[in-house]
């Protein structure tokens, strides 16, 4: 980020650690002299090449840091004029810089000097290993190596045979004395936009001045780990206090991990870990550079736009909504940015913003009429943030079930570019983050992506991929240079992002150090019912049960809770919400076809009913398989308590939705019902929606008129339960009725 930008947001207190932090580590890296360490009489110091403070620069000075290893850097905020070394030769700057620095130290026989890359490499050992490691190779200047003869293969046969280990040289890291590292970056001359491997692999090639400059390579990985093409080759260390990389074929513990090449991804994985970032005790890096928004006065928190999106069908989308204005961050403080794709779900947008709006900053929506795709209604939700230069963008796709209201403050504490809260589908692996990526650029499972979603490692991980909800720190917009882009060739939006993110060396996190929320399944939702929400009970179950189960259900399960018995062996318990009954109620009426009440009934195999109601039919309404899914996974729970001893295979064939008023059937004659036991549901409310009904068990002589809406009765069906249906003398009654185990 430029220091100049930073320094106008220094001001607001919620820059405050951000900006104090950037501040020090520029009068520190930028300093005009370097920083000598001795080791036991020996003078060591370390530069690197950087023009820009990345995530990955920050990364590589952390972990210098941790080691105790001051760091020279060299070129910071100067124009690049090495090429585009990820994809092509180049690099020449980085010779040229080093060779300007080394003039103060020429002549220093004795000093030992260490350059290394900085954006892709971490150091996981101190300077006194390092050193140790250095000597022990009897040379002057030690050079890492790899695989690969770049950038010039037809150099391969010049080099010296290898009986063990990587044969060509790298120059990501290299170490020596001061005396011949200058000679060597001195020997002949290079320009900004040529390839500084193969200027020092011209120099290694010539026997006269390899013998001269006394140059060995790091064949085994000692200290310089190249990873490009030696990925299999590593594995994680896990010691109690600390991991470290091991070379398993060289049995070695390498001092500087680089990541060159195509293996990017693979060292930011491997940097979740080394350089004292995690252990099976802690967590380290989650703590670094967080600050807590409990010391800010709620007028002085961050200005967030907050962008939803609704791009398809989506169930629990009137939850979604709920769950955003629950988050816990004062409301004054949002700008909401709505856009909603599909027509389905504009009733539901409508209705929140009617309810709410006045309680945000401002609410901007993009309706379906509007007829703007995803990629660039993400744009826009970007542009609304870089237009009111707010402090962070939080996006959150329908998809996302935002169950901690503290997601956005903890998101915001953690103080990185980009984060994600982890989310996962229910009872699957499926996540909003890939731990890794494939040659084809699609998913790939990291060795560590099982642990991570089951939350037996906890931690912030830096991840190649993240979708569905994350947080972007408003400074990283504020620049064209590293803004992210939802349009990269032909990916879909959520690819283009990450692609771009990648591409501009911004890291990613996710963070499961926290429970915040679930996804749910979109890809079987249809919308041709009036409430689709209720077929969701096997793709989405907790949402589903969140929205439609009464929420003292599970009291009644308890085996410590009495369940009540108004009457003998008749008992009455919450099963469902409101919410549920409302919805079965407007689902049957928006269907209409009510049966006549009268004994014919050609929905019957015989075509007659010796106990007619008006009704319709959970089959008619295509509800039944989940509704007998309802009885065995919530009434029988009950059942078994009330009635121990008898197991329900829980089958019922008759499963319906009656309606009594006194304009058409307003009461039932006595009668048994073919049933082991009943279940009789309240739809509405008594006394309220309608004036009347109940039920009335002749044997005892005793009646529930008092019902309540989401309450079930239960009772047996046969030989001792003979009942009638008590007048509606006005309004409309609905009950739920199941004949199970008939």
């Amino acid at each position: 980020r430029q220091i100049h930008n930073l320094a106008k947001m220094a001001a607001r207190p919620e820059w405050a650690v951000f900006s104090a932090l950037l501040c020090v580590t520029f009068v520190v890296f930028c300093g005009v002299s370097a920083i000598d360490v001795k080791q036991e009489g020996t003078q060591f110091v370390t530069f690197t090449v950087a023009t820009d403070e990345t995530d990955g620069f920050k990364r590589f000075m952390k972990s210098a840091d941790k080691y105790h290893i001051p760091v020279k850097v060299l070129g910071m905020h100067q124009e690049w004029l090495g090429g585009d070394v990820q994809f092509d030769i180049g690099g020449g700057q980085k010779v040229l810089l080093l060779k300007e620095a080394l003039e103060n130290y020429k002549d220093a026989e004795d000093l030992i000097i260490m350059f290394s890359d900085s954006y892709d490499v971490i150091i996981t050992a101190d300077k006194e290993e390092i050193i140790r490691k250095f000597k022990d190779f009897n040379a002057r200047v030690v050079f890492g190596a790899e695989g690969f003869c770049w950038p010039d293969r037809t150099l391969a046969d010049l080099y010296p045979e290898v009986r063990l280990g990587k044969p060509y040289l790298n120059s990501g890291g290299f170490i020596g004395y001061a005396s011949e590292l200058y000679q060597i970056v001195t020997h002949t001359t290079i320009q900004n936009q040529h390839d500084d491997q193969l200027y020092y692999t011209r120099i290694f090639l010539n026997p006269e001045l390899r013998e001269k400059f006394g140059m060995k390579l790091d064949h085994t990985s000692e200290i310089f780990q190249n990873m490009n093409g030696a990925v299999a080759d590593l594995a994680l260390k896990f010691d109690d206090d600390k991991t470290r990389l091991r070379n398993r074929v060289y049995n070695t513990e390498p001092c500087i991990i680089h990541g060159n090449g195509p293996q990017k991804m693979v060292l930011n994985s491997i940097g979740n870990y080394v350089a004292d970032s995690w252990s099976f005790d802690e967590c380290h890096s989650c703590k670094e550079d967080t600050f807590s928004l409990k010391t800010y006065k709620k007028d002085d928190y961050p200005v967030v736009v907050i962008g939803l999106f609704i791009e398809q069908p989506t169930p629990f989308v009137p939850e979604f909504l709920n769950k955003i204005y629950s988050l816990d961050y004062p409301k004054k403080k949002i700008v909401l940015f709505i856009h909603n794709h599909e027509e389905h779900h504009a009733g539901h947008v409508e209705d929140f913003v009617k309810q709410y709006d006045r309680n945000y900053k401002a609410v901007r929506e993009v309706s379906p009429d509007m007829n703007m795709n995803q990629w660039y209604a993400r744009k826009q939700g970007l542009s609304e943030c870089i237009g009111i230069k707010c402090d962070y963008y939080f996006s959150v796709d329908a998809d996302v079930q935002l169950t901690n209201p503290n997601t956005l403050q903890l998101l915001i504490e953690q103080n990185r570019s980009v984060i994600t809260p982890m989310a996962t589908k229910h009872g699957k692996l499926w996540s909003n983050f890939w731990g890794a990526i494939g040659d084809d650029g699609f998913y790939a499972r990291s060795d560590d992506y099982i642990d991570v979603v089951q939350g037996t490692r906890k931690g912030v991980w830096n991840v190649p991929y993240i979708n569905n909800v994350y947080l972007i720190h408003g400074s990283l917009l504020q620049q064209p240079k590293t803004t992210p882009s939802f349009i990269v060739g032909q990916l879909d939006a959520d690819m283009a992002f990450c692609a771009s993110l990648r591409e501009k060396g911004i890291f990613m996190y996710v963070t499961n150090m926290d429970t915040f929320g679930r996804l749910t399944t979109t890809t079987t939702y249809s919308t041709d019912h009036l409430h689709p929400d209720m077929w969701q009970i096997y793709d989405n179950r907790p949402d589903w049960e969140e929205k439609y189960i009464h929420p003292d259900f599970y009291k009644m399960v308890d085996p410590n809770t009495e369940v009540e018995m108004p009457c003998p062996d008749v008992y009455w318990f919450p099963i469902v919400s409101e919410t549920f009954c409302t919805h079965l109620v407007e689902e049957m009426e928006n269907f209409g076809e009510w049966s006549s009440g009268r004994n014919e009934d050609q929905r019957l195999p015989s075509g007659y009913e010796n106990v007619p109601t008006v009704d319709i039919h959970m089959r008619q309404v295509g509800f039944e398989k989940e509704w007998l899914t309802f009885v065995k996974d919530y009434v029988c729970k009950l059942q078994l308590k009330v009635f121990p001893g008898y197991f329900s295979p829980a089958q019922a064939i008759m499963n319906f939705v009656v309606r009594y008023n006194p304009q058409e059937q307003y009461f039932l004659r006595p009668h048994h019902d073919s049933s082991t036991f009943t279940i009789n549901i309240a739809l509405n409310r008594a006394g309220l929606d309608f004036q009347g009904g109940g039920c009335r068990f002749l044997r005892y002589n005793c009646s529930v008129t008092d019902t309540k809406m989401g309450w079930c009765l239960m009772h047996p069906g046969r030989l001792t339960h003979y009942h009638e249906g008590l007048p509606v003398t006005n309004g409309t009654r609905y009950i739920m009725i199941s004949f199970v185990d008939p």
